[in-house]
């Protein structure tokens, strides 16, 4: 563009030179052609040719100086581009080294920056943390989640675990409790300090991807060849003694055990499938009242 700017200007500049120059040489020619004319006329002629011989010279002077400065200005365009030729080709070297090569194949996941989103082009790296990517080890994955302050005193390394993923319906994996945090954290959805857990996966799942959401069951106790009932069965008297409704319209005094949100185990006063009222039937109170003996054990 610039090559083609100075010659338009400069070939516009030499067209207006010709035509001064013959702007002076028809001065010249009405001067000799009033060599006979009166004095005056002579002069002025004179006075004409002498200044279309100055505005020629002016004109000449002019397209030196656009001449040199365009070529000047030819230069340097030329000395940018090639720096610029330079600096792609020294950005193209340095971006070739970007090229990186995973040891195997496998999932790369980026770097996640403070603010949780993930480093993508434009991103800042800082030169203390140079992670781009990750390659995770898929042939051992770790589930993690939280359990409440309450709870946490229960959940101990080396308890066994069953999970359940949302995305996947249907299928259960086992696991073992690897690490239970020290110290508590306030999460959004909790006003309860909750404590992370890490959850070590059993063998080698090739459906699980990381970042799936986990529904996690630690088993902190198991009671093997025990009767157990739902916690609704249960039902406490005025002198706080706990009985169940049975179908054979008794009202069965039970030694109770360990329970959880669901179930409760019976240790004295029931058998195996025995049938319950799951809520107090109607005319409960003339329920007769057996297993006083069991009372004792209860207190």
């Amino acid at each position: 563009m610039a090559i083609l700017d100075t010659a338009v200007t400069l070939t516009n500049l030499r067209d207006a030179i010709k035509n001064q120059a013959i702007a002076v040489e028809e001065a010249k020619i009405t001067l000799q052609q009033s060599k006979f004319e009166p004095p005056a006329t002579i002069r002025q002629a004179e006075i004409n040719v002498d200044k279309q011989q100055r505005a020629l010279e002016q004109r000449i002077k002019n397209y030196e100086l656009r001449k040199a400065r365009a070529l000047t200005n030819i230069r340097n365009t030329r000395r940018h581009y090639a720096e610029g030729q330079e600096l792609a080709k020294s950005l193209q070297t340095f971006l070739s080294q970007f090229t990186i090569t995973a040891p195997s194949p496998g999932m790369v996941i980026y770097k996640e920056e403070f603010n949780g989103a993930k480093r993508k082009t434009g991103s800042q790296v800082n030169p203390f943390d140079r992670v781009i990517a990750t390659l995770p080890d898929l042939t051992t994955m770790i589930s993690q989640t939280y359990v409440s302050e309450i709870e946490v005193n229960k959940v101990l390394p080396g308890q066994k675990v069953t999970m359940t993923i949302d995305a996947l319906p249907g299928k259960t994996w086992t696991g073992t409790v690897t690490t239970v945090a020290n110290i508590g954290e306030q999460l959004g959805n909790s006003e309860s300090k909750m404590f992370e857990v890490l959850i070590k996966l059993d063998g080698i799942n090739n459906e699980l991807r990381p970042a799936m959401t986990t529904y996690n069951k630690i088993i902190i106790s198991e009671y093997p060849d025990v009767v157990y009932i739902p916690t609704e069965c249960v039902h406490t008297g005025a002198d706080g003694i706990n009985f169940v409704y049975k179908k054979n319209k008794t009202r069965q005094v039970v030694v109770l055990g360990e329970m959880n949100d669901k179930n409760i185990i019976v240790k004295q006063g029931l058998e195996e499938g025995t049938s319950l009222y799951l809520i107090a039937p109607e005319e409960s109170s003339k329920f007769k009242l057996v297993g006083k003996d069991l009372i004792a054990g209860v207190e």
